[in-house]
């Protein structure tokens, strides 16, 4: 697994890309608007304005390159219907010595969500389930120590 992959589910695959879009075209547009005003308004040495849209222009461009590239080395994530705990994978698991239980969706860093049940497969949970079946046990380091937890389910 590379750096350079980011596993994307195909509905953030699809935000990702109209917010991309979105971008290069009317926020651009809106963007070189503001810096025309600005530069209208004066001495650019000193013209908080026109410096304001310049930052905001390289944002903008910023955010543009990135999701250019997180686009192009974006991997689908999909469900698998596997016993095999993958990228994708809804996995219920359990913290053993506690009544504690929880079910999570692995996916990539980029939609990674914990208040909705999403985790990285770069998180240290998410890391120790990739490539675990139902049944198995997995330690997980966390700066606050280390947890045991047991795969009850995986879908």
């Amino acid at each position: 697994m590379s750096i350079d992959t980011q596993y994307l589910t195909s509905e953030k695959f699809s935000e990702l890309k109209k917010e991309l879009e979105y971008l290069k075209t009317d926020r651009r547009k809106e963007v070189a608007e503001h810096l025309e005003y600005a530069k209208k308004l004066g001495d650019l040495s000193e013209n908080a304005e026109y410096h304001q849209a310049r930052e905001e222009q390289a944002e903008v461009e910023d955010r543009i390159g990135r999701l250019d590239q997180l686009l192009k080395n974006a991997v689908l994530a999909e469900a698998h219907g596997s016993d095999v705990v993958l990228v994708g994978s809804t996995v219920h698991i359990e913290k053993t010595g506690e009544n504690k239980s929880g079910i999570y969706t692995i996916v990539g860093s980029e939609e990674a969500d914990m208040a909705h049940g999403k985790i990285s497969n770069l998180s240290p949970l998410g890391s120790a389930l990739l490539g675990r079946r139902q049944g198995d046990k997995v330690k997980v380091t966390t700066p606050k120590g280390t947890n045991e937890y047991k795969i009850v389910m995986v879908r």
